[in-house]
Formats: structure tokens, C-alpha cells, sequence
């Protein structure tokens, strides 16, 4: 069945053997992270003699790609993080899209990709949760989103392609981390760098997560949930985790975070915590934060928490650090009180269960 959305800019062919109610509705039971999908997803195409075109709804299934598609050769990719979430009440939620889609067109520059137009991201993003709305859990749970763009010209020059897909599946997601808000024990790396100066750390590429992975795995093998990384110049300020952005709070309710300078990525999580924090009266100072410090300042007690956060995992408290060195704890090892504060407030937005001033949330009409 195929049928026409309310904007003509994109079709929607709906399933026709979409996954039955009681199966579905026993996944969303348990629906871990990242492993369940939905009956659909968005896919538009870029051409250079036609632009953005043929974009539609349509059932999830396989992509076909050419053995010389310029993605598998020179990792032409980008992507995006964002939650649906239904409101108790039954509305339908997003939380700062637009801001979703301004990364995403500033990824595809950075990656000498043709950006994707705000209007069309987020018309494509609704129009899947309209058409999977059935999909999103109630509850903790959520509907994770991920809009993806890749280089599907077959070709093998080293240049920038001249095709683009763009393509957003869905997930219903629980925790990221195991075992829920409980604190994350972290590695320290100080031989594998994330990113450096003039690189593509501030974009959302795959590329970035792929380099994380040996880190990741080193992390694993120490008994740790995630890997933090220094910077590539000095490997002395801590910049980010593998996958999410990092704060410290002061025994005199001072925040600190590092700076955005090309080598972090810029999360919405992260900036919507220091706007939640600076209006708790609290001063947040972005600014770099050696590792040194950080062993200091939590040997002395002036660290009083510290958490990471991102789209995935919210906000997660930082409870044991491993390194090279030796091992030492932030506060007591569990999650500190502002953290769990501000999660609750964070979530309470994004599931509109307290008033949204900043404007934040988008509601789906359904």
C-alpha cells in the first residue's frame, strides 16, 4: 500500500506484514538497546543533477550496495542520536530535533557531504515515528532514532561522491548501560588519541567511533564500562568518552566540562545540562581539566562527582577510574546527588512530565 503523507515532499509505503501486535508488543517487554528495530525507515537519495529526491517511508529491509560504493572505501558517513518518547498522558515527544539537525548538516560539511535541509530531517523524522508510533515503549524506555547518511557513489577516486543515501531506522531502547543508573567505572587512555586539532572530532562520523574501539576494548578487558580519552597533543586534558561528554562538579557547586575547540563532539545532552545547571545558580566553567587535576582534586575531596552524558545514557554518574597508574573513586563511588538531580530533570522534559520552558520539546501530532 502506498499512500501520500500531508507534505508532498515525502511518500509513505507502509509494511505489508508488519511485525504482529503480540509479538511486538512482548519485544517491548525487554527491549535492550540496540538490537530490536521497527517495521520501517526513511530513505532519500542525492544526486548532484537532482539534489535531495525520492524521499519516502518505506519497510524496513537489506541495502544493496555496489562492492566500489565510496562508503566502504573511504568512509564517507555520518549519523545522529535522538529519542521519541510518549508523554504519560500519551502525547508524543521529541527533544531538541532541530538541534539534531543542525549537527547533522554540520557533520555533512565537515565530511564534504551534501547537507541534508532542516525541514527535510525533521519532516522524515516525524513522519517515521508517526508511521511506527506503535513501536515506542512506555515507561523508562524510549524510541532511539538514528538518521544516517553515506557516499553510495561506485566509484574509486579519492574525492568527494557525487550519490548520497539518507536513511533513519528506529530502535525501542531500555538502559544503555547494564544495570541502569547505577555509576560507570571508566579507563583512562593514554595512548590512543579520539581526535586531534583540525580533524573530524566535532562531527558525528563513524570514523571517530571506529578509531574508539581499540580503547574500548582495552577498557572492557580492565573491568570498565567506558574508555575516556586525553588529547592528542599533550595527552593531559581529558576531552570525552568514547560516546559521551564528561563533567565535574566542585565541592563548592562549581561545574566543570571541556571546551569545544573541533576535537569534542558538540552534544546536545551537554549543552542542555549546562543550561540546566547555570540556571540552578550554579557555575559551570568550560574549561580544559587535566588528568592530573582530576587525581587531585578527587584525592582531596574537592571533586565531589563527576558524570558522562549523551543522547544513549542520559546522564550516568562516574564512580571508579582506572589508569595506568593505579585506581582511585570520585566522592564515594556512587552516584552524587546533582547528577541524579539533573537526570530527573532532564528526563522529566524530554518525557514531558514537567512544564518545558526552554521550549524544547516537539510534539508529534498523531
Amino acid at each position: 500500500m502506498t499512500v501520500t503523507s500531508a507534505s508532498p515532499e515525502i511518500k509513505i509505503e507502509l509494511h505489508k506484514s508488519p511485525v504482529p501486535d503480540a509479538e511486538r508488543i512482548q519485544a517491548l517487554e525487554t527491549p535492550g538497546f540496540g538490537k530490536l528495530f521497527t517495521d520501517h525507515m526513511v530513505l532519500a537519495r542525492w544526486t548532484a543533477d537532482k539534489g535531495w529526491h525520492d524521499a519516502k517511508v518505506t519497510p524496513r529491509r537489506p541495502l544493496e550496495l555496489d562492492p566500489a560504493s565510496a562508503v566502504l572505501h573511504y568512509a564517507q558517513e555520518i549519523f545522529e542520536g535522538m529519542k521519541a518518547y510518549k508523554a504519560d498522558d500519551g502525547r508524543i515527544l521529541l527533544f531538541r530535533p532541530e538541534e539534531n539537525a543542525r549537527r547533522f548538516a554540520q557533520s555533512a560539511t565537515r565530511m564534504a557531504m551534501p547537507p541534508v535541509p532542516e525541514e527535510l530531517f525533521l519532516k522524515a523524522v516525524e513522519e517515521l515515528v508517526r508511521v511506527d508510533k506503535a513501536w515506542i515503549p512506555s515507561g523508562d524506555a524510549s524510541l532511539y532514532l538514528r538518521p544516517f547518511m553515506f557516499a553510495n557513489e561506485a566509484f574509486l577516486g579519492v574525492r568527494p561522491a557525487q550519490e548520497y543515501v539518507f536513511c533513519i531506522i528506529a530502535s525501542p531502547v531500555g538502559a544503555y548501560f547494564k544495570g541502569g543508573a547505577k555509576p560507570v567505572s571508566l579507563w583512562v587512555e593514554t595512548e590512543y588519541t579520539r581526535a586531534a586539532s583540525g580533524g573530524t572530532g566535532a562531527a558525528k562520523c563513524g570514523g571517530n567511533y571506529a578509531a574508539s574501539l581499540v580503547a574500548q576494548a582495552e577498557a572492557t578487558k580492565k573491568g570498565c564500562d567506558q574508555v575516556v580519552f586525553l588529547d592528542a597533543a599533550e595527552h593531559r586534558w581529558v576531552e570525552e568518552l568514547g560516546g559521551m561528554n564528561v563533567f565535574f562538579v566542585m565541592n563548592d557547586g562549581s561545574v566543570v566540562t571541556p571546551p569545544l575547540g573541533g576535537t569534542i563532539l558538540p552534544g546536545i545532552t551537554r549543552a542542555s545540562v549546562i543550561v540546566l545547571a547555570e540556571e540552578r545558580g550554579l557555575r559551570v566553567e568550560q574549561r580544559p581539566y587535566s588528568f592530573t587535576e582530576w587525581q587531585d582534586d578527587a584525592a582531596s575531596g574537592r571533586l565531589a562527582e563527576a558524570f558522562a552524558c549523551g543522547t544513549a545514557a542520559v546522564l550516568a554518574g562516574i564512580g571508579l577510574v582506572r589508569h595506568a597508574g593505579g585506581e582511585f573513586l570520585v566522592g564515594d563511588g556512587q552516584t552524587g546527588k546533582l547528577t541524579s538531580e539533573l537526570r530527573q530533570q532532564l528526563v522529566s522534559l524530554q518525557k514531558g512530565v514537567t512544564n518545558d520552558e526552554h521550549g524544547w520539546t516537539r510534539l508529534i501530532p498523531v
